[in-house]
C-alpha cells in the first residue's frame, strides 16, 4: 500500500464522544468510523487487523477439527419462541417484519441455528463426533453502546458448537476448544484471566470466560494471588468472616433518624460502623416483589438472585413502588412488618443488634435480631469484596478489571432436548445430543490488543495482527536516489510476503513519523539523505530510538524480527 495513492488519513485531535483509549485511537488512526450509536464501519487499516485477528481464530479452529459454515442473520421469530429465548433476550433482539407482516429478528446468537444444521446429520450415536463454527455478524440492541469496541450493536464474533453422545464426548470436546482459545490468545499476545462466570441467557453446566485485563473492563474479575482461584465477580462466593457474636440480645428500639436516608448518613447520626446495618432493598423479581436484605457494607449480586430463584428479570423496585410497600420514603425500608417474601443473606445470621429501616420515614429500629421479623429464604446473595479471604485457600482476594473476549460454555442437553436433537444408541434407544458451545469476540480482541498496547503516541501492534508489519518513510520523493531505493526495498518486502506500507505523500517527514506511529506499525524503516551511505534506519515502534543498519543487512534483520 502506498500512501500517495490510497485511501489514508488519521486525526490529530481526540475524539469527543470516544469514552476508551481504544475508541479514540482507533478512530484518530482511520480505522474506525461511528456511524451511529455503537455501529461502526471498518475502513482499510481497521479491515486489515480484523481479518489478521480472524486469520489466526480460522487456524486455531481448524487446528482443533471445528467445521466452517456461515448462518443468515435474519431470522424467523419463531425459531427462538420454540427454544424459549425469545422472551430471555426481551428487548436486546432486533425485531423486524416483512412485506407479508412476519415477524423476524437479526441473530443475537445462533444455537438454534446450529442445532437446525446438526438435525439434518444427526441419526446414530455413529455421527458423533463434530464441531460446527462461523465467523459472523450478530445483532443486539444494547441499551448503553459505550467504550468504542467494547460494547457495540453490530459485532462480529466467532460461535462454535460441539456435539456428543455424552458428558465424557463433551468434556473431550471443551478441553479441544479451551487449548484452542489459549493459543489464539497467546499467538495475538493478550495479557489474559480465565475465570468462572455465570451461564447466563445461555444457560448450560458451565461457563467460563477469557478477560482481557484491562482498567476500562465492565467485568470485575476476583483473583486470588496464592492459589488458581479465578473467578466473575457475579458468581464468586463470598465466604462470611462473621464470627457469631456473644453479646446478649436487646429489645429493639424505635430510634428517630431525620433526613438520613442512607447508612452513611444513619451512620454519622448514630454514631456507628456500616457494618453494624443491614440494608434493604426491594426487587422485582419476575413481576413479584422481595425484600433483599445484606450487611449495610455489602452490595446485593443480582445474578446470585437471579440463579436462587430461577427468574428471568431481576430489577430494583421503582421509587413509587418501594414507597407503596414501606408505606415510607426511599432509604427507611426495612424488614419488620412487611407484606412481601424476605430474602436474608447467609451473613446476617451470625448478626445481633443490628440497625435496619423502620419502614417509616425518618426512623429506624437500632437492636434488631432475626427473631424480630420472619423471612423466607436464607443464601449467598452478596458480592465478595476486595480482601475477602480466598474460598481455596484463604488469602486475600485481589480485583482486577476485565474485558471478555471469549467465553465457552458446557451446554449439556438444554437445547437439545428443546430443539429435537436426538441420536439413537446401538440399542435403537433414543437420546439428546450432549451440546458444548464456543464464543470469541473479534472487534473485543482489537480492543483489547489496543487498550493494552498504546502510548503517549498511538498504538502499539502486535506484529500478528497490525495491518502491516513494516512501514517505509520515503523522506524526499523528489530525490531521485531516495525514491528508487525505497520502492525497491517495497517490493522486495512485499514479494516475500512482508506486509509493507510506503508513505510517500509529499508532506513533512514529522508528519509522517506522527502518523506512523498513531496506526502502530512494528517496523519503520526511513530512507533520507544517508541512503547516499548506503545507510537507513530502523526503528520498533516499541522503541523510543532507531538505529543506522546498512541496506544490504536490512532485508535480514526485518526477516529476523519478524
Amino acid at each position: 500500500m502506498k500512501l500517495k495513492s490510497s485511501f489514508f488519513y488519521t486525526i490529530r485531535e481526540n475524539i469527543k464522544d470516544e469514552e476508551s483509549i481504544s475508541g479514540n485511537l482507533l478512530v484518530r488512526s482511520g480505522m474506525i468510523k461511528k456511524v451511529g450509536n455503537g455501529i461502526y464501519m471498518y475502513l482499510p487499516l481497521g479491515l486489515r487487523v480484523l481479518k489478521n485477528i480472524e486469520k489466526i481464530v480460522r487456524e486455531e479452529m481448524n487446528r482443533a477439527g471445528a467445521c466452517e459454515l456461515i448462518m443468515p442473520n435474519m431470522l424467523p421469530e419463531d425459531i427462538y419462541v420454540e427454544s424459549g429465548r425469545r422472551e430471555v433476550f426481551g428487548d436486546s433482539m432486533f425485531g423486524l417484519k416483512d412485506r407479508y407482516k412476519r415477524n423476524y429478528v437479526l441473530g443475537p446468537t445462533h444455537e438454534e441455528l446450529f442445532v437446525m444444521a446438526a438435525r439434518e446429520k444427526v441419526k446414530s450415536y455413529k455421527d458423533f463426533p463434530f464441531n460446527l463454527y462461523q465467523i459472523g455478524i450478530k445483532y443486539r440492541d444494547e441499551p448503553r453502546p459505550r467504550f468504542g469496541l467494547i460494547r457495540i450493536r453490530e459485532f462480529v464474533m466467532k460461535d462454535a458448537y460441539s456435539f456428543d453422545i455424552d458428558l465424557d464426548g463433551l468434556d473431550v470436546a471443551y478441553k479441544k476448544m479451551f487449548d484452542a482459545y489459549k493459543r489464539i490468545f497467546d499467538r495475538i499476545g493478550i495479557e489474559y484471566k480465565i475465570v468462572t462466570a455465570d451461564t447466563g441467557a445461555m444457560g448450560g453446566l458451565l461457563s467460563e470466560e477469557f478477560q482481557a485485563v484491562a482498567p476500562i473492563g465492565e467485568d470485575t474479575l476476583v483473583l486470588c494471588p496464592k492459589c488458581n482461584y479465578s473467578s466473575n465477580i457475579e458468581v464468586s462466593e463470598a465466604l462470611n468472616q462473621n464470627i457469631v457474636s456473644d453479646e446478649e440480645k436487646l429489645t429493639k428500639e424505635l430510634v428517630e433518624t431525620p433526613s438520613a436516608g442512607t447508612i452513611e448518613e444513619v451512620a454519622t447520626m448514630l454514631n456507628e460502623v456500616e457494618s453494624k446495618f443491614v440494608k434493604t432493598l426491594i426487587y422485582k423479581i419476575d413481576n413479584e416483589f422481595y425484600a433483599c436484605l445484606v450487611a449495610g457494607d455489602r452490595e446485593i449480586n443480582e445474578t446470585k438472585l437471579s440463579k436462587l430463584l430461577k427468574a428471568f428479570s431481576v430489577e430494583l423496585a421503582e421509587p413509587e413502588d418501594v414507597t407503596r410497600i414501606t408505606k415510607a420514603n426511599v432509604g427507611f425500608a426495612g424488614p419488620i412488618g412487611l407484606d412481601i417474601k424476605v430474602i436474608i443473606d447467609n451473613e446476617i445470621v451470625n448478626k445481633k443488634n443490628f440497625i435496619v429501616g423502620a419502614n417509616l420515614t425518618d426512623y429506624h429500629y437500632k437492636n434488631v435480631n432475626l427473631s424480630d421479623f420472619e423471612y423466607e429464604l436464607k443464601a449467598d446473595i452478596k458480592n465478595v469484596k476486595e480482601g475477602d479471604p480466598c474460598p481455596l485457600c484463604s488469602e486475600p482476594l485481589i480485583f482486577k478489571k476485565g474485558i471478555e473476549i471469549g467465553n465457552t460454555f458446557k451446554l449439556g442437553t438444554k437445547y437439545s432436548e428443546d430443539l429435537n436433537l436426538y441420536y439413537t444408541d446401538k440399542f435403537n434407544n433414543l437420546h439428546p445430543v450432549v451440546m458444548g458451545s464456543y464464543g470469541i469476540g473479534i472487534e473485543r480482541i482489537m480492543a483489547s490488543v489496543v487498550e493494552q498496547n498504546n502510548d503517549e503516541l498511538g498504538i502499539i501492534w502486535p506484529t500478528i495482527i497490525a495491518p502491516f508489519k513494516v512501514a517505509i518513510v520515503l523522506i524526499d520523493s523528489e530525490d531521485e536516489t531516495q525514491n528508487t531505493k525505497a520502492n525497491e526495498l517495497y517490493d522486495k518486502l512485499n514479494s516475500m510476503g512482508i506486509d509493507t506500507v510506503l508513505d510517500d505523500r509529499d508532506i513533512r517527514p514529522g508528519v509522517k513519523f506522527n502518523d506512523i506511529d498513531l496506526i502502530g506499525i512494528p517496523i519503520r524503516i526511513t530512507i533520507g539523505n544517508k541512503i547516499k551511505d548506503n545507510l537507513l534506519e530502523l526503528k520498533l515502534r516499541s522503541e523510543k530510538i532507531g538505529i543506522d543498519i546498512n541496506e544490504t543487512e536490512i532485508l535480514e534483520k526485518i526477516k529476523e524480527l519478524i
